[in-house]
Parts: structure tokens; C-alpha cells; sequence
């Protein structure tokens, strides 16, 4: 039987324990989970890919399944060169839905053989999100309830001076 591959495509700027209870949830479902950070270069970021592929890398090390990738240009062209099953996608709330419904019935139109997975986080999830941690550090606000420890210790090192 063949093994199922399934990417988690996004920006990660920073992973958030949203983005984890995803992650640990779909490695579960599938044979491999690759997690695959976007290098966007028309959004300023405040962590660069390889910074963002680190992080990544330290929060899921427990999960045998789970490897962290990269990638730029089309989510589309990455999951054909990984010869990927499905994505799954995050979904928050009513406005997550509809735009990951919208998002993959166009790529579907291009690829048919594109599969999605929606998973819904956790209820305690649902209000973190990167740009909120990013907003609170840029702010020297505590985090720590949002990013696990190795990810609060990056966030501050960037913003340093509003955690002195």
C-alpha cells in the first residue's frame, strides 16, 4: 500500500501552538506530513525561511512523520514534485473556511487531482494567530501563551528591546 503524503503549506511567521495542533493532528492521519514554509518575498516577514524551517523544526523533532521543507512559486507545483495526496489547511473560523474553499476550488480548476483536507483547530486555538504574536512582541507583550517556549524566546530575541 502506498504511503499517504500530505503537505501543510504556509507562512509560519511564527509557528503558533494553532499551527501545532494541526500538524500533530494530521501527522496521525497520514503516512507523511510535510510541513512546507512559503518563501514569499513580496510579504515582509519577521522571521526568514530558514529561521521559520528552524523553528519548525526544533517544535516538532518528537514526530517521527513530520519532516519541514521549503518552497517558493506555486503551492500547486510543490505538491506535484513531492507527488503529494492531499494539503490540509487550518481552519479557524467561518472566514478561514471560505477562504480555503475558494482558494481550493480554483487550484482544483487548474489541477484536478489536488485534494484538500480541512482540519479545524482546536477551540482554544482559534484566536492565536501569527500576526497577533507578531503585533504583541513588537509591543513587548507576553506571548507565551501563544508560541511554545523555543518560539517566545525568538520572538523576544527580535524585539528585544521592548523586553528589557
Amino acid at each position: 500500500m502506498k504511503e499517504t503524503i500530505w503537505l501543510y503549506p504556509g507562512s509560519f511567521d511564527p509557528v503558533t501552538y494553532g499551527h501545532i495542533n494541526i500538524i500533530e493532528r494530521a501527522s496521525r492521519l497520514c503516512g507523511r506530513l510535510i510541513v512546507a514554509v512559503l518563501e514569499n518575498y513580496e510579504k515582509t516577514s519577521l522571521f526568514s525561511t530558514d529561521e521559520r524551517v528552524k523553528m519548525l523544526q526544533e517544535v516538532v523533532k518528537g514526530l517521527d512523520n513530520v519532516e519541514v521543507s521549503s518552497f517558493s512559486g506555486l503551492q500547486v507545483d510543490f505538491y506535484k514534485k513531492e507527488k503529494a495526496d492531499a494539503v490540509v489547511r487550518g481552519i479557524r473560523t467561518n472566514g478561514d473556511f471560505d477562504y480555503e474553499v475558494f482558494l481550493a476550488h480554483g487550484i482544483q480548476m487548474l489541477y484536478p487531482e489536488y485534494e484538500v483536507v480541512f482540519l479545524a483547530t482546536e477551540s482554544r486555538y482559534s484566536c492565536i494567530s501569527s500576526s497577533s504574536v507578531r503585533a504583541l512582541g513588537a509591543y513587548g507583550g507576553d506571548v507565551s501563551p501563544f508560541v511554545p517556549p523555543y518560539v517566545e524566546s525568538r520572538v523576544k530575541e527580535k524585539f528585544k528591546e521592548k523586553y528589557l
